[in-house]
């Protein structure tokens, strides 16, 4: 299979270097806002570490969806296993995959306010104005699904002057996309923003047994806001999005190659719709009010062929598929009051927020695998309810002390046709203590202690004793130290922490041995509370304007992290050794460069170190460096930009297992592994009127 397909459009005569043109004039950076804390704040006032991945980001690395941005904030890793990455990690901690219920998350994902925590296939780009990473537990914030950080995607709102805007791409591997919005008012008091965003892709391997390409990506996305605004200040927002994947999953070789012989490649589908209402009050004098409304219906369809290969490969050979059906259902309702000046506590020194939060998630899956006699169905219901209260109070001398406090009531029930059934119920807590030192020039020092948890869950394996199907919450306790802030005249912007996480009751995958009845045993693998665990290190962010026109900008992750008394699934011992897709280091080191001639250039490198792919066994990816850049031309509202990704095609590994698959060397336990994306290219004309 060629890797390389030519371009649609041609690129004659765009390669061009207007090296002696104007430089832009000096500008101070931009202060950057987060919308996903309880107040929409500065990331310079927020006490943590805080990742802000804009839209002038999203744009210069060509990132159609989420799992293209990531790297470029430190400590943060993700894992496929499917067509999209969907499930991501936070300074080492996140799940990697999900095959039977229930699942519990560690890293949450919001889509403009709703919870797509394990649904991540449908974070698609276009039209999003900033991606948000808070790192570490967002125990006040979000709870027992932000255990080791929170996600945060906010498309944007609609625009007071009427705009639309065209996007054409074409790239490699027969890739190709439209995608356009139309924003504007359409009252005195209501605004609405429309976008809609469609792609398509081969995908980078070839199913040489079908001789057709069988890892394909369908996909499209339908946005809509409407914003009303009344004269006294009262706001209400709705959106409403549709997401609809329908790609391919065949990645997997018994040589570790991209050419697959699949004979029953799988499938990799995500239809969502999302709901999303927020009233918000703020002008009234006693008490400022948010309401917030949310919901999404998601279909998910994910399965592959099991054994590889077609019948016929071998004599030894097996053949297998194995299926996922999920409805995903989840709701979820708020209500915020926030404190004015005038009844801000003790003489007006503390302001706070409190609030109640409700969310339901109903799951239903069938699994429909060969070596079963008849479709595995189950059922998983979950409701959280959640009260919350966080101050801030200012003891004068520029010093401010932060307190969070989130309590929680989690609620499930699960049944399924093995006649498993369970109903648990835990009552938790979260919160945060943060000591803020604000200098003369508006940067923060800070000092925080938080504390995250997730709740506890069960074991669905008919075999497994009574003792030993339940398993307990984890809890997360992190303790940070970071600056923010803006150096020499507002032209460098720089970001640091330092940060120690203790683990506790780690839920992971454990094992044990019963004797029977007659003597045998019996080998069980289940969940549990096996394990504590230490995650430490330091996070670096850093934007620099080195001379007019030309930018730095970067971010470094240092990641320590290790087990504390765990013995894995397969009887080894892994006390001291470094948690699964938690690499040592990270980073992303660039520049930009922007003329008055409307030319501008990104370069930029990223890597990362090796990391173990699981907690069960030893296999690991190798370390990486890729490099990535864009030529861009601007000419009024016409916008061209070739881009390129991975440029020195570098193979590198984004999910791995280890067990026997392979017939010719008599199922001999082996580590696979997915390869990441190969040299991608590609030309995208932007036109906004």
């Amino acid at each position: 299979m060629c890797q390389h397909r030519s371009l649609h459009t041609s690129l004659s005569g765009f390669v061009l270097l207007a090296l002696n043109g104007s430089i832009q004039a000096q500008q101070p950076l931009e202060e950057i806002v987060v919308t996903a804390d309880f107040r929409q704040s500065s990331i310079n006032d927020m006490a943590g570490s805080v990742s802000v991945l804009d839209e002038a980001t999203i744009a210069r690395k060509n990132a159609l969806h989420l799992e293209d941005i990531l790297l470029n904030a430190p400590n943060v890793n993700l894992a496929s296993g499917a067509s999209r990455a969907r499930f991501y990690q936070i300074r080492g901690i996140g799940e990697r995959g999900q095959f039977a219920e229930p699942l519990n998350a560690s890293v949450g994902v919001l889509l403009d306010g709703v919870d797509y925590s394990g649904l991540g296939s449908a974070a698609l780009l276009y039209d999003v104005e900033q991606v948000e990473i808070l790192m570490g537990p967002q125990g006040t914030r979000y709870g027992s699904n932000a255990l080791a950080g929170l996600i945060n995607l906010q498309s944007r709102s609609p625009s007071e002057e009427f705009t639309t805007g065209l996007q054409l791409q074409s790239e490699n591997y027969e890739g190709k996309g439209i995608a356009g919005y139309i924003s504007g008012t359409l009252s005195n008091h209501l605004s609405a923003r429309l976008s809609a965003q469609k792609l398509y892709s081969d995908g980078f391997s070839n199913n040489i047994f079908l001789q057709k390409p069988t890892n394909t990506r369908d996909e499209q996305a339908i946005r809509g806001k409407f914003q009303w605004l009344s004269d006294n200040g009262i706001s209400v927002s709705l959106t409403i999005a549709d997401f609809d994947l329908d790609n391919g999953y065949d990645v997997f070789s018994l040589d570790n190659v991209r050419d697959t012989v699949a004979d029953e490649p799988g499938m990799d589908k995500q239809d969502s719709t999302l709901v999303s209402m927020q009233l918000k009050a703020g002008n009234l004098d006693s008490v400022g009010l948010e309401a917030y409304v949310t919901f999404a219906d998601s279909d998910t369809a994910y399965g592959y062929d099991e054994d590889w290969v077609y019948a016929g490969f071998h004599p030894w050979e097996y053949s297998s598929t194995d299926y996922y059906f999920r409805n995903n259902d989840t709701a979820s309702a708020e209500i915020r009051l926030l404190s004015t000046p005038q009844t801000a506590m003790f003489s007006g020194r503390t302001s706070w927020v409190s609030g109640l939060y409700v969310l339901a998630r109903d799951v239903e899956l069938q699994r429909e695998y060969t070596y079963l006699a008849a479709p595995f169905i189950s059922a998983y219901d979950t409701t959280r309810t959640a009260w919350y209260l966080e101050t801030s109070t200012d003891h004068g001398a520029r010093w401010t002390l932060d307190f969070g406090l989130r309590a929680e009531k989690f609620r499930a029930a699960y049944a399924d046709n093995e006649a498993v059934s369970f109903k648990p119920e835990d009552s938790l807590y979260g919160g945060k203590l943060a000591l803020n030192y604000h200098t003369g020039n508006e940067n923060l020092l800070y000092l925080s202690m938080s504390r995250g948890y997730k709740t506890g869950g069960f074991n669905t394996d008919g075999t497994l004793d009574a003792d030993l199907r339940e398993f307990g919450e984890e809890v997360l306790w992190n303790y940070e130290a970071g600056f923010k802030g803006q150096l020499f005249n507002d032209r460098l912007n720089l970001q640091a922490a330092l940060f120690w996480m203790e683990r506790k009751d780690v839920q992971i995958s454990s094992s044990t041995i019963r004797t029977r009845n007659d003597g045998s045993v019996e080998f069980i693998d289940y969940l549990g509370n096996a394990a504590g665990g230490y995650n430490r290190g330091a996070e670096l962010s850093v934007s620099m304007q080195l001379i007019k026109g030309v930018q730095l900008y970067g971010n470094l992750g240092l990641l320590d992290s290790e087990y504390d008394d765990f013995t894995n699934s397969a009887g080894d011992n892994l006390d001291g050794r470094q948690q699964a897709h938690a690499p040592d280091y990270q980073f992303t080191w660039g520049l930009t460069w922007e003329s008055i001639t409307g030319f501008g250039i990104d370069v930029n490198l990223q890597g990362r170190d090796a990391f173990y792919f699981s907690d069960s066994h030893n296999a690991r990816s190798g370390a990486y460096t890729l490099l990535n850049a864009s030529l861009r031309y601007q000419w009024q509202n016409i916008g061209l930009t070739l881009w390129g990704r991975n440029l020195a095609d570098e193979a590198y590994q984004v999910r791995g297992y280890y067990f026997g698959n392979d017939p010719r060397n008599g199922y001999i336990p082996t580590a696979y592994t997915q390869l990441g994306e190969p040299l991608r290219y590609g030309l995208t004309l932007n036109m906004e009127f």
